[in-house]
């Protein structure tokens, strides 16, 4: 790691990244593929590099690691931002059966892979199998929308069911962080009423940043963001609401929950909003500068020794990760759904991304007892594996299935 002096390296590595980012971004798109991979790629490159040459300094590395956090929050305060509570609330009894199908066997086989054939101890097991609860459906609705099928039932479908994994999955991390400290640092003996105070603990913070968001989007949002569109040019409306944001994430941070909860939280206070889509868009440009540093953050926390072990743990549960969204959805979409549709839902909710990176950051963060290297190593190949492939086999079956569709209905 350099020593220089002074910011200047630290401005002329941010800039390069950000330009080779924008790069990564527009060649993958071109072919199709989530421009995640590069993002990846780009931070393990760097770290490689740092460590051949010795190109970043310790300014550099703290840079790169705030910037992160705040791609954290630029990534989560979206998800909840994109999210229609009421309306999922309308349609949970569609989906609750595929989302409890795929939510349960995706858990259930990341931890047996974990743990009975990876070696995992029980609680690295655990952080992988909650990862992997969680979906990315921004991968695939890209190719449900070029191939015009995101407005039919099963479309909206998909998205219902993505969203409710992303809340399992975020609700499921706010349990298990808080809980794990406790469980590695308990006896048997005193575990279960630990476990107890511990759980009870949590929901009583997650009770007040939720009432606190409750209240604010109930009787001051609409004012607020009235008052900030109405006396301000763009995009400074939007700059005042990612202050709220950042408030309420660091308010949820100070509670012990986390930065990613809290972001998600305010999030979603703004999401019932009928201005949301005119705040999503205003959003855009921060969350396209700011959530590439997330992923480039992981790639620079892969330690380029246990890649390769990475990768040998990695297509196991790889195998797991597919089989657990596949098997899961297609089993209890196909009572109401015909099977080739709900073979394809399956396949669309392979990729995990966003979700499935913060909680096994947030487990690192811990630790290796929480997260070893060839744990972490081994959900970033799930990642980049889940979020090439998946697109890769989704855009000819889905325009195959489009085309049968279409001859059934004539």
């Amino acid at each position: 790691m350099g020593d220089s002096p002074g910011w200047e390296g630290t401005l002329l590595w941010l800039g390069a990244t950000v330009i080779a980012a924008l790069t990564a971004r527009a060649l993958l798109g071109r072919i199709g593929l989530p421009s995640i991979l590069g993002y990846l790629l780009l931070g393990i490159v760097l770290r490689v590099a740092d460590r051949q040459w010795g190109l970043l300094s310790s300014n550099s590395y703290e840079a790169f690691h705030f910037l992160a956090a705040l791609g954290l929050f630029a990534l989560l305060f979206k998800v909840g931002l994109k999210s229609n509570l009421r309306g999922l609330l309308g349609q949970l009894r569609r989906a609750a059966g595929v989302w409890t199908g795929d939510v349960l066997l995706s858990g259930a086989l990341g931890f047996v892979t974990a743990y009975l054939l990876l070696g995992f101890e029980p609680i690295p097991s655990a952080v992988v199998a909650v990862a992997l609860t969680a979906t990315s459906v921004g991968v695939s609705v890209a190719v449900w929308q070029n191939a015009g099928a995101l407005d039919t039932p099963d479309g909206q479908l998909l998205t219902d069911v993505a969203e409710l994994d992303d809340m399992t999955g975020i609700a499921l991390m706010a349990l298990l962080f808080s809980l794990l400290p406790a469980i590695h640092g308990g006896s048997d003996r005193a575990l279960w009423p630990l476990v107890g105070t511990t759980v009870g603990l949590v929901l009583l913070k997650l009770a007040v940043v939720i009432a606190v968001c409750a209240v604010f989007s109930r009787y001051l949002e609409r004012p607020i963001t009235r008052t900030l569109f109405h006396s301000l040019d763009l995009p400074g409306p939007m700059v005042g609401v990612a202050a709220i944001g950042m408030l309420v994430a660091a308010l949820a941070a100070v509670l012990g929950l986390s930065l990613a909860i809290g972001a998600f939280l305010a999030g979603l206070a703004f999401s019932r909003d009928p201005k949301e889509h005119q705040l999503a868009s205003s959003f855009e440009g921060l969350y396209e500068f700011f959530s590439p540093f997330f992923f480039i953050g992981i790639g620079l926390n892969v330690d380029p020794d246990v890649a390769a072990r990475g990768l040998g743990y990695g297509l196991p549960l790889l195998l797991a990760a597919y089989l657990g969204k596949q098997l899961g959805v297609f089993l209890t979409a196909w009572f109401t759904t015909p099977a080739a549709a709900a073979a394809l839902l399956g396949l669309s909710m392979v990729p995990r991304a966003e979700i499935a990176l913060v909680i096994m950051q947030r487990g690192r963060d811990l630790g290796d007892w929480a997260v070893p290297a060839e744990a972490f190593g081994a959900m970033v190949v799930v990642s980049a594996g889940t979020c090439a492939l998946a697109p890769l086999a989704l855009h000819p079956l889905l325009r195959r299935w489009k085309g049968r569709e279409a001859d059934g209905d004539k």
